[in-house]
């Protein structure tokens, strides 16, 4: 069998024996290691401009190293290619259009031509390494021009990418003066995977309008001479070993300890990257609405965030951070107690085996991206819960997730007097309900698994270069 090829931003750090983290990271090692293969991305590191690192130099292998039957290449960056390919077009452009932030987002003609020197990059070591049978799978908006440079230097292997965020209708996308030149590149891709049937449906639409192509039966769309296969390919996450974890950590000394601190309060929890794709602001927000609508629950009820910084080296990060911290301590100036801290707001990041008796222990799920390709977050949540007794997940409309978990609340993060209700009404909403919906849910994230996930996008992948052959 022809081995499977990931190429992905960053390569996840992998420990022998211990478990992945992440959705992205746990589906490629499991993938890789069914059938062998390797996985290729940057480092992490960065070289200064002025003196060339030996893993730049043309012909110059990256690093290796090997987990089980799996090989992993990393190859570092110089500052100038983090700034314009990293900091520059992916994050400062690419990020807050898919997530439809556009006053957010910024262009520059130098950063893109730094994304496409990267994926170039990217592209040069691959070629070397990858043989003529394999099926190369990217991931992620990093990397979309990565198929096209790959063609160029002569590799006709079959190409997929999945995309992790979500793909915004063509009156957004064609903000991005590079549009044009961006979507040409992904459409030399053979398989292109999205979360949802809306973020499929957007990228086929640019392509009718403003392409003059055409979609097929199938998914399959015709675009720059190219006849490009599109499908919906929703993440999930490991239930089961989800649920063990809640289980297992129960008795962690921060269990005790948050114990202390809630003393029999509800407890409602989020726990999201430090990003403005993530609502934080406006569920700030909606929870003092929830305080000032609904006095019966004070000194009732704790909100626990949970915000890991991201991209701290981005001022749109830094001032989400700042604001964040004020609006923490108004509303406790506004509300608290001797006795009762009703927002507890925590800036750092937690191991998964943490966070699981964390989403068990609490009453109600708050994910209100404004935006989300998935969100991962919400599954979790859900496969923490003890069936028996389970809480209640209130969720953004705007998530990918929601196209699945519709038996969660769902609500508009924009409408504060919304999620304030809706906390209200999980808050005291009957244990059989509470089962029922969390019965649902389950029953959709152990068929939308993550193997699953995972599967039917490596064999519709793979069955594209038996077509090939066949041809």
């Amino acid at each position: 069998m022809s081995r499977l090829v990931v190429v992905s931003n960053r390569v996840a750090p992998i420990t022998e024996g211990e478990p992945t983290a992440g959705g992205l990271a746990a589906g490629v090692m499991d993938a890789l290691r069914h059938t062998g293969g390797l996985w290729f991305g940057w480092s992490g590191q960065t070289v200064p401009d002025v003196v060339p690192a030996e893993s730049l130099l043309p012909g110059h292998p990256p690093a290796v190293a090997h987990s089980g039957p799996v090989t992993l290449y990393t190859t570092d960056l110089t500052q100038r290619d983090y700034n314009e390919y990293y900091r520059g077009f992916a994050n400062g452009t690419l990020w807050p259009i898919l997530h439809y932030q556009t006053a957010l987002a910024r262009f520059d003609w130098a950063e893109f031509e730094g994304y496409r020197r990267v994926n170039r990059h990217f592209a040069h070591h691959l070629t070397s390494l990858v043989g003529p049978q394999d099926v190369i799978w990217a991931h992620d908006y990093h990397l979309l021009c990565l198929a096209e440079e790959l063609r160029a230097k002569g590799l006709r292997n079959r190409m997929g990418l999945f995309l992790h965020t979500p793909w915004p209708a063509p009156a957004v996308l064609m903000t991005v003066p590079a549009h044009a030149e961006l979507v040409r590149s992904l459409c030399q891709f053979d398989l292109i995977g999205f979360q949802t049937e809306g973020d499929r449906l957007a990228f086929a639409d640019y392509v009718r309008r403003e392409l003059g192509g055409e979609e097929f039966p199938g998914g399959v769309v015709s675009a720059h001479g190219r006849l490009i296969r599109t499908g919906v390919y929703p993440i999930g996450v490991h239930v089961d070993p989800l649920r063990a974890e809640a289980v297992a950590g129960a008795d962690h000394p921060q269990m005790a300890a948050l114990n202390r601190a809630v003393d029999d309060r509800a407890l409602i929890m989020s726990v999201e990257r430090l990003d403005y794709s993530k609502g934080l602001r406006q569920r700030f927000a909606a929870y003092e609405r929830f305080l000032a609508n609904h006095p019966g629950w004070h000194r009732r009820v704790e909100y626990l965030q949970i915000a890991p910084p991201s991209r701290s080296d981005v001022e749109a990060y830094q001032a989400i951070r700042r604001e964040l911290e004020g609006e923490a301590g108004r509303i406790n100036g506004r509300f608290a107690e001797l006795d009762w801290t009703p927002l507890r707001y925590l800036n750092r990041s937690f191991p998964r085996k943490a966070l699981m008796p964390l989403y068990a222990a609490a009453q109600v799920g708050l994910v209100t991206p404004l935006r989300d390709g998935m969100n991962l977050v919400a599954k979790e949540y859900v496969a923490a819960q003890d069936p028996v007794d389970p809480g209640v997940l209130v969720l953004s409309q705007f998530a990918g997730a929601a196209r699945e978990l519709d038996a969660a609340l769902l609500v508009n993060p924009h409408d504060e007097a919304g999620v304030a209700a809706a906390l209200d009404l999980a808050l005291s909403m009957s244990r059989e309900e509470r089962r029922e919906r969390h019965a649902s849910m389950m029953k959709v994230m152990r068929f939308n698994s993550l193997e699953r996930w995972r599967d039917r996008f490596e064999a519709d992948l793979r069955a594209l270069a038996v077509v090939e052959q066949a041809a």
